[in-house]
């Protein structure tokens, strides 16, 4: 799998920290993406959230729109919209104008979404959040490339034959990433071909997992991978030295509340039960250890971090295990001032991307 060039895109929470307002928070993430693509960074991904300030875009698109307008050539991708959370056609439609406005330029990341504060306040019931997916998803495809298109399921149907106006510029449609690692989401996914963005939280051992289960069952039903590009998110910090890596990453952990991320109102939580709800069982030791995993579990099984010679081999190991494209989180979470965020991206830039080019 290391024949085929490794692309370099990052993670945008939008995470509002305390002190800062929304519009603070906006204006500095415009000025990383606008900095990203004069480094040469092949895409950015903005992550949708709701009702609190673990992540304040609530609407990727409107977002994305903005973005399209403030670049010229770094793709522009959804990291993720939470499908069960919206009409199918809305999103394939305002998918289509950001497609159209920024020269073809959309990467539309999709998921079933897991925060059960965002499932309860939208009044949706979290254990029928995989099937409300999957409808959405044959929807917006459908829309996309068909005229006159009918559906009916369960949770979503068309009462009359719909011509989505305007379609996407990308042809058959924008490219569809699904959130994905747990082998059963692979598996259904890989069958049709769509590849998968693997989860940040999880272990190297279990992504490389994910991507071996995925280029099997795609070959299993036909699939041609070869132009398929699989998304692996990982933490990302580079630092001229391991011991300086090392040195910041303890800073890093010492200055963060991880409860702010990991408790249960981002939990995939049932609230009439109190347990993980079904069809999330996969993710509940990942989720209550992600809390609590040392600086050494971090270094060995989890992030991408070092000095230019140890970054450079994780990431041939990625590549390696069938990935193509990496999402570095330089640090969603955490308060990093500007200053700080473009000495890191430059350097990572300089030090680490020429390896793969």
């Amino acid at each position: 799998m290391t024949d085929r060039q490794m692309k370099f895109s990052t993670f945008h929470l939008f995470h509002q920290n305390d002190g800062q307002t929304a519009k603070e928070v906006y204006d500095y993430q415009i000025e990383v993406v606008e900095l990203l693509e004069e480094l040469g960074f092949d895409g950015v991904w903005v992550a949708e959230h709701h009702f609190r300030n673990y992540g304040v875009v609530n609407n990727i698109f409107t977002m994305l729109s903005h973005l399209a307008a403030r670049t010229e050539k770094i793709r522009l991708g959804t990291g993720i919209v939470v499908l069960p959370l919206h009409n199918p056609v809305h999103v394939a439609e305002e998918a289509a104008m950001v497609d159209l406005l920024s020269g073809g330029r959309l990467e539309l990341g999709i998921g079933r979404g897991y925060q059960s504060i965002e499932f309860e306040n939208f009044n949706l019931d979290l254990a029928e959040a995989r099937d409300r997916f999957n409808e959405c998803l044959d929807a917006i495809l459908g829309l996309w490339t068909q005229d006159n298109f009918e559906y009916k399921g369960k949770f979503f149907e068309t009462r009359h034959p719909l011509t989505l106006m305007p379609k996407p510029l990308q042809r058959p449609h924008p490219p569809v990433h699904i959130a994905a690692v747990s082998p059963e989401t692979v598996e259904m996914y890989a069958a049709r071909g769509l590849p998968i963005l693997a989860d940040p939280a999880t272990t190297f051992k279990k992504i490389a997992k994910a991507a071996e289960t995925w280029h099997a069952t795609a070959a299993a039903h036909g699939v041609d991978s070869d132009t398929v590009e699989l998304v692996a998110t990982r933490a990302v910090y580079v630092a001229p030295t391991l011991e300086q890596a090392r040195e910041d990453q303890a800073r890093f952990e010492a200055s963060f509340d991880r409860a702010r991320i990991f408790n249960a109102q981002s939990a995939p939580i049932d609230s009439k039960t109190g347990e993980f709800a079904k069809g999330f069982e996969f993710f509940q030791a990942q989720y209550m250890k992600g809390g609590t995993v040392d600086n050494d579990f971090r270094w060995e099984q989890l992030e991408i971090i070092g000095d230019p010679e140890r970054v450079i081999n994780q990431i041939r190991m990625v590549q390696a295990m069938g990935y193509s494209n990496l999402m570095c989180d330089f640090g969603s979470t955490r308060p990093v001032p500007i200053e700080e965020m473009r000495k890191t991206l430059k350097f990572f830039a300089k030090e680490v991307m020429p390896a793969f080019k």
